[in-house]
C-alpha cells in the first residue's frame, strides 16, 4: 500500500464529496494544537453535524475560521457570537475577508446580533463589528443616537439614504470628529459647510475635491499651487479655472481635469495627459453611476481609457456597450469585464485568462458562467502552452485516457488539474496521493473513495 502525501489531508478537507461523517471526524481533529485543516471549515452548506462540531471545538482558531468563512451562512456564523473567546466574537463582528468568487456578496448578520457585539465587553470586538464591511444598511442606519461616538460614525456609511433630519443630527453632533466627517459628506451642496472646512487641515483634500467651492476660494488655492489635482476634480470648479488647469505643467493635475465629466470628447483630447499603464480607472462619477446607462455610455464610448476601465467595471452593461468594450484594444479593460460582467464574451474570457495565468484565471475557468468548456479538449490538448493545456480538463468530452496522460504533464497546474479531475482512473489517483505537488488535487478529487479518504485520515493521525 503506498503512503499517502501529508498534503493529501488538506485535499481531503477541500473534496466537495467528502461524506458528513468523515468531514465531522476530521473537524473534530485538534491537529495538534492548530485544529483541522482550514478547507474543512470553508466550504458550502456545511451540514448541522459539522457547525455543531466547530462551534464545541477546543481550538478558538477553529471557531474563527468558520466566523470568517465567506462559504458560510449569516446564522451559522451568528451562532458564534456568544462564543467565549473574545477572538472569535471579533472574527464574527468583522466577517469574511473574502469570497470564493469576487462579484459574491456576503449576507450581513441580523440586526439583533450586531446589536449584541455592539455591546460587547471587549473592545475588539465592537471594534470589530463597527469596521466590518458586511453591515446591513438597517443597522448602520440605527447607530445615529448610540451613546458611543464610533458607533455614530458608522451611520455616516448610509448617508445617502438618511433621511434630512438624520443627517442634521450628524452634523450637530457633539463629537467633533464625526462632525466634521459629517460636514464632508454634506458639503458637495453646502457652500457654507465648505468654506468652514478649508480651514482645517485634515479636511482640506477632501472638501477641495468634492466640496462646493465660491470662486474666491478656488481662485486662492490655484494661486497658491497647493492641492491642485484635488482641485481639478472638483465638480464646482468654474469653466475658465478648469481651463486653466487644463494646461497645467504638472501631468496629474492635466489627468484629474481631464476625467471631468462635463467635457466633451473634443475637449479631453486636446488636454496632454499620460495614464499609467496599470491604472485602474477609478472615476468618481462613473462609479457613482455605475447602473446608470447614460454615464455609462458617455464613459465606455469615450477615447478616454480611464473611463473606459471605469465602464467595464459595470455589471449592468448594455449589450451594445458590453460589445465595444469587448472589441478594445485596452487590456484593462479586458481584465474589468472578465471580473465584473457575467456575459463577457468568451473570446475576452479566453485572451485574459491567456495573459495573466495564476490564481486569476484559476478562478476565472472555473467560476465564470461563460467561460467554456465544449470542444476544448480538440483544442489544447496539445498545445505548446501547459495554461492551455489546462483547460483539457474542462472539457466534458475528455475522456479517462486523455485525463491520465495530462496527469503526466510537464506542467504542474496541467498535473494538478488532471489530477483533481473525477474522470482520471482510480489506480492513477492513489498514485498521485504520495506524489508532493500532486497530494492535495488528489486529496481533492470527488471520485476518491471514501474508504482512501478514511485511509489518509488514518495516516495522518486524525481519531476516529
Amino acid at each position: 500500500m503506498v503512503a499517502v502525501h501529508s498534503s493529501a489531508l488538506d485535499g481531503v478537507a477541500a473534496n466537495p464529496a467528502l461524506p458528513t461523517p468523515l468531514l465531522v471526524r476530521l473537524i473534530a481533529f485538534d491537529g495538534g494544537g492548530h485544529g483541522p485543516p482550514f478547507q474543512a471549515l470553508h466550504r458550502p452548506g456545511l451540514p448541522e453535524q459539522a457547525v455543531a462540531a466547530v462551534l464545541t471545538h477546543p481550538v478558538p482558531g477553529t471557531r474563527v475560521h468558520l466566523a470568517m468563512s465567506g462559504q458560510a451562512d449569516a446564522e451559522q456564523r451568528a451562532r458564534l457570537a456568544h462564543d467565549p473567546s473574545p477572538q472569535v466574537r471579533a472574527a464574527v463582528a468583522d466577517g469574511p475577508e473574502w469570497t470564493h468568487d469576487p462579484r459574491a456578496k456576503v449576507d450581513p448578520l441580523p440586526d439583533a446580533v450586531c446589536r449584541r457585539l455592539l455591546e460587547d465587553p471587549d473592545p475588539s470586538v465592537r471594534s470589530a463589528l463597527l469596521h466590518s464591511r458586511h453591515l446591513a444598511p438597517t443597522f448602520l442606519a440605527s447607530l445615529l443616537r448610540h451613546a458611543d461616538p464610533a458607533a455614530r460614525r458608522a451611520a455616516l456609511r448610509v448617508w445617502d439614504d438618511l433621511t434630512p433630519h438624520a443627517r442634521t443630527t450628524l452634523l450637530d453632533d457633539p463629537d467633533p470628529e464625526l462632525r466634521r466627517s459629517a460636514a464632508l459628506r454634506a458639503c458637495p451642496r453646502d457652500a457654507r459647510l465648505t468654506a468652514a472646512l478649508l480651514d482645517d487641515p485634515a479636511a482640506l483634500p477632501e472638501v477641495l475635491r468634492r466640496g462646493l467651492l465660491g470662486r474666491a476660494d478656488a481662485e486662492r488655492f490655484l494661486a497658491e499651487g497647493t492641492h491642485l489635482v484635488e482641485l481639478a476634480g472638483n465638480p464646482s470648479l468654474p469653466a475658465d479655472l478648469v481651463d486653466r488647469l487644463a494646461v497645467h505643467p504638472d501631468d496629474g493635475v492635466r489627468l484629474a481635469v481631464s476625467l471631468r465629466p462635463e467635457l466633451t470628447e473634443a475637449q479631453r483630447a486636446a488636454i496632454d495627459f499620460t495614464v499609467a499603464p496599470h491604472a485602474r480607472g477609478e472615476v468618481d462619477w462613473v462609479a457613482a453611476g455605475i447602473a446608470d446607462q447614460d454615464v455609462l455610455r458617455r464613459a465606455a464610448t469615450s477615447a478616454h481609457p480611464l473611463l473606459r476601465r471605469a465602464a467595464a467595471r459595470s455589471p449592468h452593461l448594455s449589450p451594445d456597450l458590453l460589445r465595444l468594450l469587448s472589441e478594445d484594444t485596452d487590456a484593462l479593460v479586458h481584465n474589468h469585464l472578465a471580473v465584473h460582467h457575467p456575459d463577457t464574451p468568451e473570446e475576452v474570457l479566453m485572451s485574459v485568462y491567456a495573459r495573466l495565468g495564476g490564481t486569476f484565471s484559476a478562478w476565472m475557468a472555473t467560476g465564470h458562467p461563460r467561460f467554456p468548456r465544449e470542444g476544448l479538449a480538440a483544442r489544447f490538448a496539445d498545445h505548446p502552452d501547459g495554461i492551455y493545456r489546462q483547460l483539457t480538463v474542462r472539457d466534458p468530452a475528455a475522456g479517462p485516457g486523455l485525463i491520465e496522460r495530462l496527469s503526466h504533464d510537464p506542467d504542474v497546474w496541467t498535473r494538478q488539474a488532471a489530477t483533481r479531475d473525477p474522470r482520471l482512473p482510480l489506480p492513477r489517483l492513489r498514485e498521485t496521493l504520495d506524489l508532493p505537488e500532486l497530494a492535495f488535487s488528489a486529496g481533492a478529487n470527488p471520485a476518491l473513495p471514501p474508504v482512501e479518504m478514511s485511509r489518509v485520515m488514518d495516516e495522518a493521525g486524525v481519531p476516529v
